[in-house]
């Protein structure tokens, strides 16, 4: 045993990947819905640290790894972020976050009274949070690692916990959500028949159809064509209609005429269909409506599937690296049409390394900033500084020549890693004091911990629930949101299987992320006062 410490002594990167195997495997280990996933890296890294004081990477490394992890969130979730921001449902959603982060974070520095320290206070206070940006904050701002010891005796508590209270409210709460079906682009092709439509352009029968359906093409005279707004309607014309939902197809059935299933599709020597990936630098962050094909060339897209849902084409949809475009076009355009978007699936996983650079440098010089707020010594953003850009830049996701989002899959890829390491560094760092601090005290922050998490998930729910009166999966949503973990996400999704979750998890994480980083800042600044 003693030549394994050695060596682990002596190689810190083969300690720190050794860490991040052992972590994945363990976190894979699932218990009636549980799992800790990338989180049991930390406990592997505590246990690594123990057994070889110095086998410790560089705490450079584990900055580097947050920086990366950050900024793909902001990158990926900044659209949502604002747009949360602005609606009505949003602003409650948030608001109902703070109250339960706020409530945690005062709860938790309350305990001091009970023979804590600072550190111990926030350290829990980031771990049953699960935020890793909050530990990264206490530990640079009091420069020392004894925030982690906390964090990560609070952590277990900040992945199960969640789950537990989620399980026990849909129980109480008797709620029961059926799955809706996938949203897959359903096709139907109609005859006008009726005749208060003959003469209408295609722009004003586009007014009167139900929302959710467009016209990909029509076919007269034997011939299938791509309609123009000013196209003049004729009775027997073939309309192709598009929607997510069978039943928005039928309700236009019934408004035109009926359907003729077959005219169109068995006829594709002026359009066929088909389906390229957008990889292209020159459309990606480019708005449907924007787009200009290259001369000559005429064709209509018909959905946009982004992920495993399929997405209506509107003129404001923005395309993004990675999707894939289903389109109608002439047989002998397809090549050009393929060279215009790109159709490579090898650059979808792609990303700037230009615009990451420029992004995390920007990001990080405003997290250098010196604030001051009345009665506070000056801080700084730190790396919630580098989040706020990233969402900036995720919203306006290009400019000019710059496309600052990246591919779905290069997003995960690099965020997940970044997060990896940190968890890895951290936890190797603090092994030697964390055995030395469970054994003393370890009981009493494990009980501080899960005081410290009900307040969290507690006051968060009660405000969703009966204060702002939000559906049962919104709320669910803000809860993940508010706590951060992805495992319970995961686990939200089986219980409420709508998209609200995903999207209150999208619009509350980055705010909430800030708002704890903020708390800890300040914490730190009033106990130096």
């Amino acid at each position: 045993m003693e030549a394994v410490r050695t060596f682990l002594d002596s190689q810190p990167l083969f300690a720190l990947f050794l860490t991040i195997a052992l972590g994945y495997l363990i976190g894979e280990i699932n218990i009636k819905g549980v799992a800790l996933g990338s989180g049991a890296v930390l406990f592997v890294g505590l246990a690594v640290g123990a057994f070889a004081p110095k086998s410790t990477p560089p705490a450079l490394l584990g900055t580097l790894g947050l920086l990366l992890f950050l900024y793909g969130i902001g990158i990926q979730y900044g659209a949502q972020f604002f747009r949360g921001l602005t609606s009505r449902e949003g602003a409650k959603a948030n608001a109902a976050a703070c109250f339960g982060v706020i409530a945690s974070g005062l709860v938790a520095c309350g305990l001091i009274r009970f023979g804590i320290t600072l550190a111990d206070a926030l350290g829990m206070f980031a771990g049953s949070g699960t935020s890793t940006a909050s530990l990264q904050v206490a530990i640079a701002s009091m420069k020392s690692n004894d925030a982690a010891v906390a964090y990560s005796v609070a952590y277990p508590f900040g992945v199960a916990g969640p789950i537990l209270f989620i399980y026990a409210l849909s129980v109480a709460l008797k709620v029961k959500i059926a799955k809706p079906p996938a949203k897959l682009m359903k096709t139907a092709e109609i005859a006008l028949r009726n005749a208060s439509l003959f003469g209408l352009r295609l722009a004003e029968l586009s007014t009167r159809l139900p929302a959710g359906v467009a016209i990909a093409a029509v076919r007269r005279a034997h011939h299938n064509q791509l309609p123009s707004e000013d196209f003049t309607l004729r009775a027997d014309d073939v309309l192709l209609a598009t929607a997510t939902e069978r039943r928005l197809l039928d309700e236009a059935t019934a408004l035109c005429g009926e359907l003729q299933p077959g005219r169109m599709a068995s006829h594709r020597e002026d359009l066929d269909y088909m389906r390229v990936f957008a990889s292209n630098p020159a459309v990606v962050g480019i708005a449907l409506g924007n787009l200009r094909f290259p001369d000559g060339v005429n064709c209509s897209i018909a959905h946009v599937r982004r992920g495993d849902a399929d997405l209506l084409s509107t003129p404001d949809l923005i395309l993004e690296a990675g999707d894939r475009v289903g389109l109608l076009v002439n047989r002998a355009h397809q090549a050009t049409v393929r060279a215009f978007f790109g159709d490579s699936i090898k650059t979808t996983a792609d990303l700037s390394f230009i615009c990451l650079g420029i992004g995390a440098a920007a990001g990080l010089l405003v997290g250098a900033i010196p604030l001051r707020l009345p009665g506070l010594s000056a801080f700084s953003l730190g790396l919630a500084g580098l989040l706020l850009v990233a969402l900036c830049l995720g919203k306006a996701r290009r400019s000019g020549p710059f496309v600052w989002v990246m591919p779905l899959s290069a997003n995960l890829v690099l965020r997940n890693l970044g997060l990896t390491i940190f968890l890895a560094q951290v936890g190797i760092a603090c092994g030697p004091k964390f055995i030395a601090t469970v054994g003393s005290a370890g009981p009493l922050l494990l009980l501080y911990g899960a005081i410290t998490l009900l307040v969290l998930v507690g006051v968060t729910a009660a405000c969703c629930l009966w204060l702002f009166r939000l559906p049962f999966d919104t709320s669910v949503g803000v809860i993940c949101g508010a706590t951060g973990n992805p495992a319970i996400l995961a686990f939200a999704n089986r219980i409420a299987p709508t998209e609200q979750p995903d999207v209150m998890y999208a619009m509350i994480f980055p705010s909430m992320t800030i708002v704890k980083v903020l708390f800890v800042q300040i914490a730190i600044s009033i106990a130096a006062g």
